[in-house]
């Protein structure tokens, strides 16, 4: 499995808002944009947080740009190498180490200027030569054409020190948007050797890491503002139950990604903080399109009418969370609300199901993991509610190894999942167009690329918007993908926490915000 796939899904980013809720409360306007806590409270510089991530000490890795399956580790990265760009509320992409970017008339042509002060750790300057020798690199790994879509290496290029061009074998307007999550900058010339202790340009600079577990010190002269935190210190757990029991103890200050039964736990707590953001995990059901018994888009579409969205929602995720409609990217500002929402209807299902002729006497097998709370829970009540329409499902539960090696991309039918849902542009990206290296059902749509790449290739925002309603239909209708819900992103926070991000996906990594009370 690649470092965009497992990025993604722990961000989630891998690893866009809503304020700090203690219960159901709100947050105040004086909070800046995709925060939570703090309201009017003035920022205290100093202190030490210390946060709890998921991981396994069996799959740790230093390379920014290599395959990475913990979220610890994710952390750490993100807060020692910055990305071109990161994701924001309005706009919901928002400048980080390029200061600004600019397309030419076809949009073909993007220049990035990278933000002036900007240095590396080691105080050497951030140089163009730098940007380039890391999106190459970036763009030499096995998913390096998802990660930079329509980007060829020979086309990334440096002019003078400051300005890096990527030029597009298409017109793309989403180009920025698709900078936000793997675009680490090392400096130019670091060898696989020595990547582990490559500097970064982050807020807070590496101390020491010991087998998932970090500490980070305050980057004094980071040119993206200030920083109030003296260090953060990352803890690995290998399943959110434990690190919601070592925040309840007051041995950590953040539970990241702990979700809803760790939240349920909390909730009578008045010491602990809950943050809450909506549309942050999509566990779509994968029904493979290119072969196999759900080929037929008769049978997709009765599986997904067999489907009680809101049961799922209220005890896979015990109320924390939305219904959604089998459209990816439900957080897009361009998400199209007006398409109709599919409820249950088994008596439509049974009849699409014998008009495809598919065999009800078998059973079939859907895989999935245990990778995120509520995941294998999901698999098996959708077991139970689609054979009530008369198809038959046996859940198959595999190690992530197993599971990710021989099942995703693969499989006729399994779980997945995504934690960035900020865009319908990207999810056609990475995972619908039929170029795309990691399409997870394997569907092929001239219809739907040819959309996309009109969509993508459409300057103005406005039409643009519309274009994407196009494209957000052929989903609809014809994907692999079956979205019953979006799982609401939950983090809990001891009392002295302030500053925490709620921007969902990548956006929950930024830390930099974050301070404590005395």
């Amino acid at each position: 499995m690649d470092l965009t796939r497992r990025q993604l899904m722990w961000a989630g980013g891998a690893l866009g808002a809503t304020a700090l809720l203690a219960a159901c409360g709100g947050g105040s306007d004086d909070e800046p944009a995709g925060s939570a806590g703090g309201g009017s409270e003035k920022p205290r510089r100093g202190g030490t947080l210390r946060v709890g991530a998921l991981g396994r000490a069996g799959a740790v890795t230093r390379d920014p740009h290599g395959t990475q399956s913990n979220e610890s580790d994710y952390l750490v990265l993100s807060l020692v190498y910055d990305t071109l760009t990161v994701p924001g509320a309005k706009p919901n992409t928002e400048p980080r180490l390029a200061a600004s970017w600019q397309p030419s008339a076809d949009l073909r042509t993007w220049k990035f200027k990278i933000a002036q002060g900007a240095t590396f750790h080691d105080g050497s300057p951030v140089t163009a030569k730098d940007v380039v020798f890391s999106l190459k690199r970036l763009r030499a790994t096995p998913s390096g054409a998802s990660r930079l879509p329509g980007i060829q290496a020979k086309n990334i290029t440096a002019e003078g020190d400051a300005t890096v061009v990527l030029v597009s074998d298409y017109a793309n307007a989403e180009l920025p948007l698709l900078t936000r999550l793997t675009t680490f900058v090392i400096p130019d010339g670091t060898t696989d050797k020595d990547i582990a202790k490559a500097p970064g340009t982050g807020p807070f600079k590496l101390d020491w890491y010991r087998s998932g577990n970090a500490r980070l010190v305050r980057n004094e002269k980071w040119y993206g503002g200030d920083v109030h935190l003296d260090a953060i210190e990352v803890k690995i757990f290998e399943n959110p139950q434990a690190m919601a029991n070592a925040l309840l103890a007051g041995q950590i200050d953040l539970a990241s990604n702990v979700g809803a039964i760790a939240a349920r736990t909390a909730a009578s707590r008045k010491d602990v903080q809950t943050v809450r953001r909506p549309n942050d995990m999509a566990m779509p059901i994968v029904m493979r399109t290119a072969g196999g018994p759900f080929a037929d888009p008769r049978v997709r579409e009765a599986l997904r009418l067999a489907v009680d969205r809101e049961a799922m929602v209220k005890q896979v995720l015990s109320g924390y969370g939305t219904v959604a409609n089998d459209i990816l990217g439900t957080g897009d500002p361009a998400y199209d609300r007006s398409v109709p929402q599919r409820t249950r209807d088994l008596a439509r299902a049974k009849k699409l199901l014998s008009e495809a002729g598919f065999d009800t006497s078998k059973t079939y097998e859907l895989r999935t993991t245990e990778d995120i709370s509520g995941l294998a829970e999901s698999a098996t009540l959708f077991a139970t509610q689609v054979r009530e329409a008369g198809v038959k499902v046996k859940v198959v539960k595999q190690e992530s190894a197993t599971f990710w090696d021989k099942t995703w991309l693969k499989g006729d039918l399994y779980t997945t999942y995504w934690g960035t849902n900020d865009s319908v542009v990207f999810f056609a990206s990475k995972t619908m167009v039929s170029s795309s290296a990691t399409n997870e059902a394997g569907w092929k749509s001239t219809e739907f690329d040819t959309a996309y790449q009109k969509a993508i290739g459409t300057a103005d925002e406005a039409r643009r918007a519309q274009l994407l309603k196009k494209l957000q239909q052929i989903e609809y209708e014809g994907s692999g993908y079956l979205l019953w819900g979006m799982a609401d992103g939950i983090d809990l926070a001891g009392p002295k926490v302030r500053g925490l991000p709620t921007l969902p996906g990548y956006g929950r990594v930024q830390l930099e915000g974050a301070w404590l009370t005395s």
